[in-house]
């Protein structure tokens, strides 16, 4: 089994992606790496790590992320993110990609590189965030895909049905489409087309949910168009990170708050630990391309890229691909979906 990493994509690389890379060789004796980017970097971080199990491909360029991403794949063929690409749409060997590069250039380079499974209208992200009830919701789509029609939703939603099943082991998530009301009929004319195509759709779908249930643990998936994901998305991480930083401050400020956070440190740690979802988490997969591509974040760490390669694992053992193809097919013989 090999996965394919861009060892120089992200604010951290190389050093953090290779750890990363080690780390998932150390706790998968079958699994197999190929490392793209400039070689003898790469080989003074190894230090001799991984004999048998890293194959180095040589790849001396990078893809900077202000760059234009269509233009950089396209010209850019000696970059590492480019030449793991070019490896995982070459190779039957190597089942799936992992990268904390540019977000539009992991985007353009999938579509270019190795397409959409058939019947898939549009590719997308969906990463994942925690909520209040101890469990994990993810939102799809967050950003690939700014404009939608109602059919790329709802293929968003059976995409992200099928991923949250195999990743925690659900067999019907609660799916839910994001709107600014959960009455039926509410919302832009986007959301209300797609409303009746959920409905019908093989999936568990709850109908319309605002933002402020997003983290509410009554959703799993939340199905929206990139615009509206990502803004979502982006809004959430930042009060999270808003509310860590008062909270510390605030702290700091007293000295009873200082007394009193001896007695809570691992009360505070665990908090950390559960919003921080950049150091705890897989990076999120591009759902519906042909091979599995998982793009983290970009300052994500070696813990993060370790948990990207596992995700890809077990999504290939569990044929998540074949699950769309399979939900996808559905849909095309019900007549919907086309």
């Amino acid at each position: 089994m090999k996965i394919v990493v861009d060892a120089f994509g992200g604010d951290n690389a190389p050093l953090e992606i290779i750890e990363g890379a080690v780390i998932a060789l150390e706790r998968n004796p079958s699994l197999e790496i190929i490392l793209c980017g400039d070689e003898k970097k790469i080989n003074e971080i190894l230090a001799g790590r991984g004999a048998g199990r890293v194959e180095i491909s040589h790849a001396p360029d990078v893809i900077l992320n202000t760059e234009h991403p269509t233009e950089a794949i396209r010209k850019k063929k000696d970059s590492s993110m480019v030449r793991a690409f070019d490896i995982l749409k070459e190779r039957d060997d190597v089942i799936g990609l992992v990268s904390a590069g540019s977000t539009g250039a992991v985007l353009t380079g999938a579509i270019m590189k190795i397409g959409r499974i058939k019947g898939i209208s549009r590719p997308a992200l969906a990463p994942i965030l925690p909520t209040k009830l101890d469990s994990d919701v993810i939102i799809i789509d967050s950003g690939a895909n700014v404009d939608c029609k109602p059919v790329n939703l709802l293929h968003f939603a059976l995409m992200g049905s099928a991923y949250y099943s195999i990743r925690y082991n659900v067999e019907a998530p609660r799916v839910a489409l994001l709107n600014n009301g959960v009455e039926e009929g509410k919302g832009n004319e986007l959301v209300k087309e797609v409303f009746p195509l959920l409905k019908s759709a093989p999936i568990n779908f709850i109908g319309n949910r605002e933002g402020s249930d997003f983290m509410s643990g009554q959703v799993d998936v939340m199905v929206a168009d990139g615009f509206a994901g990502n803004a979502l998305l982006k809004g959430t991480e930042g009060a999270a990170a808003t509310i860590l930083s008062l909270l510390k401050k605030s702290i700091k400020s007293h000295f009873s708050s200082k007394i009193g956070y001896l007695f809570m440190r691992k009360t505070f740690k665990e908090l950390r630990s559960r919003i921080d979802v950049q150091s705890k988490h897989a990076g999120s997969p591009l759902l519906g391309c042909k091979k599995l591509v998982v793009k983290n974040h970009g300052n994500c760490k070696r813990m993060n890229i370790a948990a990207s390669i596992q995700q890809t694992i077990q999504l290939h053992e569990n044929k998540l691909n074949e699950r769309i193809e399979q939900a996808i097919s559905k849909l095309t013989s019900e007549g919907q979906g086309e």
